[in-house]
């Protein structure tokens, strides 16, 4: 089994940065395969970035590349999400997500490869 846990989330003004950590345990974090998604009301999960184990490749949806940035520190096994100059449409609950791969050297974007989740962290971004 695999524990997450968010923190970093509140509340800011458009143009503030936050960021979003997601602290793992259970497994060796190297063989986790990380990424980060996103719910607002009424709407369905979105993806918002992947990471690779190795940390060497990532991937961000279109809607937050040149804001976000996605990150790890295998050492501290701990996935951040360091997101710039937030608008009010990022407002949602965001969540950390990982899967078991020995795969260390890609990410994946689908939610439907993902085993683990964390609780979610709110994130508001008032205009």
């Amino acid at each position: 089994q695999v524990q997450l846990v968010e923190s970093g989330g509140g509340l800011v003004q458009a143009g503030d940065s936050l960021r979003l950590s997601c602290a793992a345990s259970g497994r060796t974090f190297g063989n986790l395969a990380m990424g980060w998604f996103r719910q607002a009301p009424g709407k369905e999960r979105e993806f918002v970035g992947a990471i690779s184990g190795f940390g060497s490749s990532a991937g961000l949806a279109d809607s937050v590349k040149g804001r976000f940035t996605i990150s790890r520190d295998n050492s501290e096994n701990t996935v951040y999400l360091q997101m710039n100059s937030l608008k009010p449409e990022d407002t949602a609950v965001y969540y950390c997500a990982a899967f078991f791969t020995y795969n260390r050297r890609y990410y994946y974007t689908s939610n439907e490869r993902y085993d683990y989740w964390g609780q979610g962290t709110q994130v508001t971004v008032s205009s």
